[in-house]
């Protein structure tokens, strides 16, 4: 990349070029690390299990005792105009998140679940939970959800949380 800078100053538009070439090339450098993260935000998602068969509370989004609560703690989306994995209109999700390994009863498989408040709005105030199955101490922040998650959003007000199946848990 070559950029003419005009200059009033005699030979100073040559020096200005060469700076300004080799600050193109130095900053051009530091975005090359950045391309397996763009690579793998395209990567599919994994399938999501299908919670149609499953009966009563642990296939409602809306209950406390829905599979994937395992570990939440807050107000449920799904009770507050969003979804069990999307913040309702006017909230931004948190990409600041505790994680909660939850089995689903349908297929007896257990799954890895990102609890990511929504934020941007007061409280919601409806469906509060409070499920602590797996949880450790604050020191292990991301595995506790006693925390306001609302890190690296435009507002720090929480008001409701979310649960994303991010996989398939497996032992190694």
């Amino acid at each position: 990349m070559t950029v003419l800078v005009i200059s009033n100053q005699k030979g100073g538009v040559g020096k200005t070029t060469t700076a300004i070439s080799l600050g193109a090339a130095l900053v051009g450098g530091s975005v090359v690390p950045l391309l397996p993260v763009a690579r793998a935000a395209e990567e599919p998602r994994p399938s999501v299990p299908d919670d149609s068969q499953l009966n009563g509370e642990a296939g409602d989004p809306k209950s406390c005792n829905y599979w994937r609560h395992c570990a939440i703690d807050g107000f449920l989306c799904s009770c507050c105009g969003g979804s069990q994995s999307a913040c309702p209109p006017g909230t931004e999700m948190s990409p600041v998140t505790w994680i909660g390994t939850c089995r689903n009863p349908g297929d007896g498989k257990d799954y890895i679940i990102s609890y990511n408040d929504c934020c941007g709005q007061s409280l919601c105030l409806r469906c509060k939970c409070t499920r602590t199955e797996g949880e450790k101490p604050v020191y292990l922040t991301w595995r506790n959800n006693d925390l306001l998650w609302c890190f690296g959003t435009s507002s720090r007000a929480v008001h409701c949380s979310v649960a994303v199946v991010l996989g398939v848990a497996t032992k190694s």
